[in-house]
């Protein structure tokens, strides 16, 4: 467990020596906690909590949590409806933080897959965004395409995985329809059977400016179907 812990320490010093030497984007980092639970044999729930700041943890940039259904129609194929809340936290031109609040319902269809041992996964989201401070509304697109490639030897237990994502944004209506596109490349870590610490390097690019973060998150899976039969 040492190992796995100063392995995650040398990963995080490498990402964070990669950013922008910008004043306030040198330490841009990106903490997350994802769980999935079964609710029946083709529905299952997903939820995450998400928090983003500009320094180490000191200057938040983004909170939000998120929650959605999804629905195994066809093999690997799982339409999903859910919602998100945001805090946002940005710095106007004058060096002081404004504050903004977004409500934001998507729907979604997840295609999954296989290239021999490498899982893939495309995932096409259409989500509504409601902003406040001004108010506005948005419709985005955006595309995910992921990749999780296992480093064990098949029949071996799994210990380490690769996460390799890349994922388009596009506003449905607007001068300019480009929202942004956003490159993650990581290393999972199998703490339990059911459970991970993944850490990864995030790229996101958009027009005019560029963030780079440093990524660490923790994902759980369980199975509710158990409880449900025992009632």
């Amino acid at each position: 467990m040492k190992i796995k812990f100063k392995l995650i320490i040398i990963l995080l010093l490498g990402m964070i020596g990669k950013t922008d030497a910008q004043s306030r984007d040198n330490y841009n980092m990106w903490f997350q906690y994802l769980m999935s639970a079964k609710l029946t044999d083709k529905s299952t729930l997903t939820a995450l909590s998400q928090y983003r700041s500009f320094d180490l943890v000191y200057d938040t940039r983004l909170f939000l949590v998120s929650a959605y259904v999804d629905y195994e129609i066809a093999n690997e194929v799982k339409p999903a409806a859910g919602f998100m809340f945001l805090v946002l936290d940005s710095y106007k031109s004058d060096n002081t933080k404004k504050e903004r609040y977004e409500k934001r319902p998507f729907q979604q269809v997840t295609l999954g897959g296989n290239i021999g041992r490498t899982s893939v996964s495309h995932r096409f989201r259409v989500e509504e965004r409601f902003i406040s401070n001004p108010d506005e509304f948005i419709v985005r697109l955006r595309y995910l395409i992921s990749l999780r490639i296992p480093f064990n030897r098949k029949g071996e237990k799994e210990k380490l995985y690769g996460i390799l994502k890349n994922e388009l944004r596009m506003n449905v209506v607007k001068e300019d329809p480009f929202d942004s596109n956003r490159l993650t490349v990581g290393l999972g870590i199998k703490v339990r059977k059911n459970s991970a610490i993944e850490v990864a390097f995030i790229n996101q690019l958009e027009t005019g400016s560029t963030s780079n973060y440093g990524y660490i998150g923790y994902r759980n899976s369980f199975d509710w179907r158990k409880k449900n039969k025992n009632k």
